[in-house]
């Protein structure tokens, strides 16, 4: 009998439901999620079958505009234990992402489950994180990672706690909140995330509550005693192209001619040219946290200002700290999120006017 790697399909639903029955306790994937992995874009469900029968199963998922993989789940039935399905399997999911032009696949693996990180190390996955009571039984998750681009790797990254917005318009403040706690003794809150955003925001946007200014975020973490300095491509005001209400317009110029005042009389260093990537890694290298204005088209489809903490850097890659996790994804798909070096560079821009921004922090 010959063992077949191929996609799921939809007459395969019953068997994957009753497998994910026979080999987990706890923590199942739901027979309306395999439905959903079956149809959907950016991920692979890959099932191995013999004569017939359904013997395992392995779930990556893409996450988009980024280089990141994840094998979101793998199941071998017990009857088909001992005869490598699990390493078949793995090689599957690699040859997926690697297919799909993915750097890095990464996974997360209960404590207590030896032989699977035996395996995973065998396989030359390393051990880089862990999540404290990660599973719905309590036990803790060690996350593991493999390079499928054998490059050289020289990546510089810093150690930077990851923090959540906690509503839709204070990625500024979150992202700030990653540099103090990476920088000093602190602990971020969700009352100085909003203090923050009182601080630096801009007051209106594209819709809802406005943004915050990168002069706002730099003073308002001088104000926390970092050392703060400002890159940006223009000069006038920031933002007015993406609201049409002349009163809205004049709020966020008002604010704006504030901010620069402020920052003239605070001595704070401004420079009106862009900040690109040799001065990026020129910054991490120097232990400092760089945060970055991108516009979301390539994430989520939207064109939306967003604020993300660079967490690290090599050749090939820029890493993020995305604040934000949106509506399918969990926390730990938006660390250390590597993104190719060109793919970077598109999306460190925002609006017509192509705004280019950062703030550079050091304790």
């Amino acid at each position: 009998m010959t063992l077949t790697l191929r996609p799921a399909i939809a007459d395969d639903l019953n068997a994957l439901d009753a497998l994910e029955q026979r080999c987990f306790q706890s923590d199942r994937l739901s027979r309306r999620s395999f439905r959903h992995w079956i149809r959907a874009q950016h991920s692979g469900l890959i099932v191995a079958e013999e004569d017939g029968q359904l013997l395992g199963y392995a779930l990556v998922l893409l996450q988009q505009g980024t280089r990141l993989a994840r094998l979101y789940s793998i199941a071998v039935d017990p009857d088909g234990r001992g005869r490598q399905l699990g390493r078949a399997l793995m090689q599957a999911a690699e040859d997926y992402a690697h297919s799909q032009r993915r750097l890095y696949l990464r996974l997360e693996v209960r404590r207590d489950n030896e032989r699977a990180i035996r395996l995973y190390q065998q396989l030359g996955y390393q051990h880089f994180d862990e999540m404290p009571d990660y599973y719905e039984d309590h036990e803790d998750a060690l996350r593991f990672q493999k390079r499928l681009h054998y490059l050289p790797q020289n990546a510089e990254q810093l150690q930077v706690p990851w923090v959540q917005q906690s509503t839709p318009f204070t990625c500024g403040p979150a992202c700030l909140q990653m540099a103090m706690a990476a920088l000093g003794d602190y602990r971020p809150t969700v009352t100085e995330e909003l203090l923050l955003w009182r601080e630096a925001t801009t007051i209106f946007m594209t819709a809802g509550h406005g943004g915050c200014h990168p002069l706002g975020l730099a003073l308002a973490a001088r104000q926390r005693g970092l050392n703060a300095e400002v890159w940006c491509n223009q000069r006038g005001p920031l933002f007015v192209d993406s609201v049409r209400d002349s009163a809205k317009k004049a709020v966020i110029e008002t604010l704006h001619d504030h901010f620069v005042a402020q920052a003239k009389a605070q001595q704070l260093p401004v420079h009106y040219r862009e900040f690109g990537a040799d001065q990026i890694d020129q910054a991490i290298a120097a232990g400092r946290i760089v945060l970055v204005m991108i516009s979301t088209w390539r994430l989520d489809g939207r064109k939306a200002p967003h604020w993300v903490a660079v967490s690290g850097s090599d050749d090939e890659c820029f890493y993020i700290h995305d604040p934000d996790p949106g509506e399918e994804q969990v926390p730990l798909d938006c660390q250390y999120v590597p993104i190719s070096r060109r793919l970077f560079g598109q999306m460190h821009r925002y609006g017509q006017a192509k705004l280019k921004t950062a703030v550079v922090l050091g304790g």
